[in-house]
């Protein structure tokens, strides 16, 4: 494995731009976690969490590094309260016997570019599935006030049913009201903790 150091703090790693290795924790106040569903087959329902943490460690390795998510269900917002009380009740993620949403990764694999793949498992409602993260690592600076910032998204795509979501209700010209399909989306500014860094 060959690897050189950038003056922006990023090494290259096989030819490939990646984080310098340590741990990073999410900025709370620069990091959104959202989610996106259709509605009556056709229009976009949008929502975000407001209540998560989030940390990212970087390997020496980049494939073996890994990430952790916790959100709290209860959380979500899509600026109408009759809709997101029914969202947290027992017909979709039922907060109060299901409080926390969780991710875990432990794996990476290169897809081209700054994109990678990555390997790790959702639990939703007590649920767990594995599933694949579309990331993209998108470089690093230094803010002012002193900390290492790295800058990752990533996206995927679930069919609630498969957490026991499966609450619906069919419309009169065929099709449901709900889409099974939820597009999960994060995008977040984590910071180095330099006592950590290796």
């Amino acid at each position: 494995m060959s690897t050189t150091t950038t003056a922006a703090g990023t090494r290259t790693v096989d030819g490939v731009e990646v984080p310098q290795p340590g741990t990073y924790v999410f900025d709370d106040a620069h990091t959104s976690i959202e989610f996106t569903g259709k509605h009556m087959m056709i229009s976009k329902i949008r929502g975000r969490f407001e209540d998560f943490s989030g940390q990212i460690v970087v390997d020496e390795d980049p494939s073996r590094s890994g990430a952790e998510v916790e959100i709290k269900a209860g959380s979500l917002s899509t600026r109408n309260e009759q809709r997101d009380g029914h969202l947290r009740s027992p017909d979709f993620l039922d907060v109060e016997a299901y409080p926390v949403i969780s991710f875990s990764s432990n794996r990476l694999e290169h897809a081209g570019g700054n994109r990678w793949k990555a390997f790790g498992s959702l639990t939703v409602r007590d649920i767990t599935k594995d599933l694949v993260l579309d990331v993209e690592f998108g470089g690093m600076a230094r803010s002012p006030f002193g900390q290492t910032i790295a800058f990752f998204s990533g996206s995927v795509e679930l069919d609630r049913e498969e957490f026991g979501m499966t609450w619906n209700q069919a419309l009169e010209a065929g099709g449901w009201l709900v889409g099974k399909k939820v597009r999960i989306e994060i995008e977040t500014e984590a910071i180095l903790q330099e006592d950590e860094t290796v």
